[in-house]
């Protein structure tokens, strides 16, 4: 729980709120993945979901704002031995522009730190998304480099910009 957001799992009942989203071509601009065109991409998305959490191997919450699904937040990469962990999170264009990603990013960094005792957090985003890089400056975190060509996306060798907080200088 945040001021305005809660973290919560994900569920079956989530489908219509996340396809909402996740069939927004400007959503789907800056991620990995295509727009969803069908109701059974989203439920498969969720069914994944769904698989590791039973598995135990998802870190991954539903952002809920005013008692609606907006979008998800995770740990897309957790890193034991080295202590560091990678966020990932999307978000309803509904709801940009409000602070909101922001605030569940220094959720999940805190809980990073406090529960998980990580000594190192960044997150990536594409070098032309300029919205994610203001929620991670905004989060705490700070730019490290432009790893160019670093992702194959949608046809393209994308260039990813880095960005980290480690728990020296988290605050």
């Amino acid at each position: 729980m945040t001021a305005r957001l809660t973290l919560r799992p994900i569920s079956l009942d989530d489908l219509d709120a996340m396809f909402n989203y996740t069939s927004s071509e400007s959503v789907a601009r800056y991620v990995t993945w295509e727009p969803h065109t069908r109701l059974d991409d989203t439920k498969e998305f969720v069914e994944f979901i769904l698989n590791g959490y039973q598995q135990g191997n998802h870190l991954l919450w539903g952002i809920e704002y005013d008692q609606k699904l907006i979008g998800t937040i995770d740990f897309v990469a957790i890193d034991d031995k080295h202590k560091f962990a990678e966020i990932g999170y999307v978000l309803s264009e509904d709801f940009w522009n409000k602070g909101i990603p922001t605030e569940a990013v220094k959720k999940l960094i805190d809980y990073g730190f406090n529960e998980l005792k990580l000594v190192r957090i960044q997150a990536r985003c594409f070098e032309e998304n300029i919205g994610s890089q203001k929620v991670m400056e905004k989060s705490g975190m700070l730019f490290e480099e432009i790893l160019r060509k670093s992702m194959f996306v949608k046809g393209n060798h994308q260039n990813m910009k880095m960005y980290a907080i480690t728990d020296d200088n988290y605050f």
